[in-house]
């Protein structure tokens, strides 16, 4: 990575999770052609994320730490 993208990625660690979260929405929205956006399908999108992160805040369901699922996926599991 370039100085200044490592210097951008090192701020960004120090957001929030939603912080993160919302820049990561941000990002990937920037890369998307506004001709090709399926509103409906972005719609369902953003309730579905919504959904889960509601089962997160609640205690519905249990989240992995990255750690462990890397750990998973290298090991082939």
């Amino acid at each position: 990575m370039a100085t200044e993208l490592t210097q951008i990625f090192r701020d960004a660690l120090e957001l929030s999770d939603n912080e993160r979260a919302t820049l990561v929405g941000l990002l990937i929205e920037s890369l998307e052609a506004t001709d090709d956006v399926d509103l409906d399908a972005e719609a369902a999108w953003a309730a579905e994320a919504e959904r889960r992160w509601h089962e997160i805040e609640s205690g519905a369901v249990k989240t992995i730490p990255w750690e462990e699922v890397r750990a998973k996926l290298f090991r082939g599991e």
